[in-house]
């Protein structure tokens, strides 16, 4: 169940909503459980018995760590280290045993052969977070939950449990034991969640189906200006994509009482490499700084372990988001061009005209999605290849085509991944235009309800992380 469905829009939600107010609010997170595993086993029901088993496995190492951390503190890094344990090899199995396979065997080595399972949905999400309660009670930043259900219901808490943003234990746990939602802060919500079902639905679906057009091309058909209206179409795809699920995400949270941390801001205005990471995916950039990077050793050991560390981290950042060798590429991509930031080119930047930073950057940012989308890594390379001419045209009639039919919505899209649209170009905010805002909210839906009953096209790009 995605949330731009018809389903979920006007079945699921408002059923949940309904049911979460009416009982008492020391139901509330009960409620709130039942309801998220119900919303899991929609599309994966056996998958179901694996989140049940890593809430309570989690939490019963939670208790064993909380009794010892203070005064047994070796026997509770033992009960750290095998939950740790646990919860890697629960992820490893299901979504990197066939990728170890395929090429183990691949080089001869028939030690183990694929097992073709399903990657349960969202569970490289879920795992970051389970994983990251024991080790915040470890180091004392957080105290035990002693209630099951309570952390049940944090784990697979439906509005995130999917995609992100990556909600850390520490970040919601008092407002699991005591929250409140106000008109105002549920209000709040659905224009958020508004925001973010606008997004997906008008913005990435329709950029989306203009990149997979472009990349069914063969490469004699794919112009060099063609193939950059794909890449560009894709860049904004996965944006308003990943960042309208999570816009999705903290409104819905804000309707149940919670408040999430923003996962995004504004990621493609960034005149660097380093800021980009600063501003993309910033929950998923936290953690491994948290949990990987820091305890590395971080910056504090010599230029040499620095860059090592960082290495490090983005060998695992591109290895989280899938088993491929693309992601692989693309993340090491990234912690070079970082390091080769943090060596020199940063100074270099500071210099430069603004409009020369974006232009590399975003340059960057858009080269390196083409190896991010495409697993086969030929076919990546040979549509990079076709944005740099290969196919021998710079543009023809099909380029006259995409961008007759498709420049107003690059424009919109453009316009839409700035503050811009937020700051200068909003006429509502304040004074009489805060009265008509419940009018375009409404309208909003409708305009999104008639996309989703026409439309074919209706992916979540990060579902299958």
């Amino acid at each position: 169940m995605v949330f731009s469905s018809l389903t979920f829009l006007y079945a699921y939600l408002p059923v949940v909503l309904a049911v979460y107010f009416l009982v008492p609010i020391r139901w509330r997170n009960f409620v709130l459980l039942i309801v998220s595993l119900f919303f899991y086993g929609w599309g994966e029901p056996v998958y179901v018995l694996i989140m049940i088993a890593s809430i309570i496995i989690n939490w019963l190492f939670g208790q064993a760590i909380g009794r010892t951390r203070k005064d047994q503190r070796e026997k509770a890094r033992r009960f750290l280290i095998l939950c740790m344990v646990f919860n890697l090899a629960l992820l490893g199995f299901f979504k990197y045993w066939d990728f170890l396979a395929e090429n183990l065997n691949h080089l001869g080595i028939f030690l183990i052969r694929p097992l073709r399972l399903g990657l349960p949905i969202g569970i490289s999400f879920y795992t970051f977070q389970t994983m990251s309660y024991p080790i915040d009670l470890y180091r004392f930043d957080t105290d035990p939950q002693d209630s099951l259900i309570s952390f049940g219901a944090y784990v697979c808490m439906f509005p995130q449990l999917i995609a992100g943003p990556i909600v850390r234990y520490t970040d919601i746990a008092r407002q699991l034991n005591s929250r409140t939602v106000t008109p105002d802060k549920f209000y709040e919500g659905i224009r958020r969640f508004m925001a973010g079902l606008c997004k997906k639905v008008l913005l990435a679906n329709n950029v989306g189906q203009v990149y997979e057009s472009i990349a069914a091309l063969s490469a004699s058909q794919q112009s060099a200006v063609t193939a950059w209206i794909g890449a560009i179409c894709y860049t904004f795809q996965i944006y308003f994509d990943f960042s309208g699920y999570s816009d999705m995400a903290i409104g819905m949270g804000k309707m149940l009482g919670f408040d999430f941390l923003e996962n995004f801001n504004y990621p493609y205005i960034s005149k660097t490499i380093t800021e980009f990471w600063r501003r993309w995916h910033m929950s998923l950039s936290f953690w491994f700084r948290d949990y990987v990077y820091i305890p590395l050793g971080g910056n504090r050991r010599g230029l040499r372990r620095q860059i090592f560390n960082i290495m490090v981290v983005w060998l695992l950042t591109g290895f989280w988001h899938g088993a491929s060798w693309n992601f692989v590429l693309w993340g090491v991509f990234y912690g070079i061009v970082l390091i080769l930031e943090k060596l020199f080119l940063l100074r270099w930047l500071e210099k430069a005209p603004d409009w020369f930073c974006h232009v590399y950057t975003m340059v960057l940012v858009i080269l390196n999605w083409m190896i991010f989308a495409n697993t086969d890594l030929t076919r990546a390379f040979a549509f990079i290849g076709s944005m740099f001419g290969a196919s021998g045209t710079f543009a023809d009639g099909l380029t006259l085509y995409y961008l007759r039919d498709n420049l107003v919505l690059l424009v919109i899209c453009a316009i839409a991944a700035t503050p811009i649209a937020k700051t200068k170009l909003n006429f509502l905010r304040g004074g009489k235009g805060e009265y008509l805002m419940p009018l375009v909210t409404a309208a909003a839906l409708i305009a999104c309800t008639a996309f989703i009953v026409d439309a074919s096209y209706n992916p979540f790009l990060y579902f299958r992380f």
